[in-house]
């Protein structure tokens, strides 16, 4: 299924084109979402509100930034879009969901996660999604220190820290105007 994903996506600049061989062959090489290689995959997608243009960003405090939602495959997941649903409706209490607007890969980048504990530092090949709500207010946070915002596109682009989610943004500002 992500190798399948992978192939019929089609990369937008020559860094991500690069990002994206490196995770079709991870795909290829046996378990594609195994923590214990340097690199694995990650599913992971932006929450929008498309009524309001608004979008749904995370604070991840291991990575000390304003990220989207997603992570890793529990034990039997294989599905990416299925992944970054569940990981959607934890990290946010949103029940209802979507692919938006449709179910389509939106990007594929390459991200160095900083070392913790007894986890080295790695990276994720991260393929990502865009998930729609029509209840924002719905919003909780599943923990404390996981704080969640809704922000304009230009908002959520001046928060962020990471360049790629700035590109991804864009990709979905994009979508807002289509």
């Amino acid at each position: 299924m992500l190798e399948a994903l992978l192939g019929d996506y089609r990369p937008r600049t020559p860094a991500e084109a690069a990002d994206l061989a490196r995770a079709v062959s991870v795909a290829r090489g046996g378990d594609p979402w195994t923590r214990r290689s340097d690199l694995h995959v990650t599913a992971s997608g932006l929450v929008v509100h498309p009524p309001s243009q608004r979008v749904l960003l995370r604070w991840h405090a291991r990575q000390q930034a304003w990220l989207q939602v997603g992570g890793h495959a529990d034990p039997g997941e294989t599905d990416p879009l299925q992944i970054v649903l569940r990981e959607g409706r934890e990290e946010t209490g949103l029940t209802d969901l979507r692919p938006w607007p449709d179910a389509s890969l939106r990007h594929v980048v390459v991200v160095p996660v900083t070392a913790r504990g007894d986890e080295p530092a790695h990276e994720h090949a991260d393929v990502r999604f865009v998930l729609a709500t029509g209840t924002p207010d719905d919003v909780r946070p599943e923990k404390p220190d996981a704080e969640l915002r809704w922000l304009t596109v230009a908002e959520a682009r001046e928060l962020t820290t990471e360049d790629n989610l700035r590109e991804f943004l864009s990709r979905v500002g994009d979508l807002f105007e289509n």
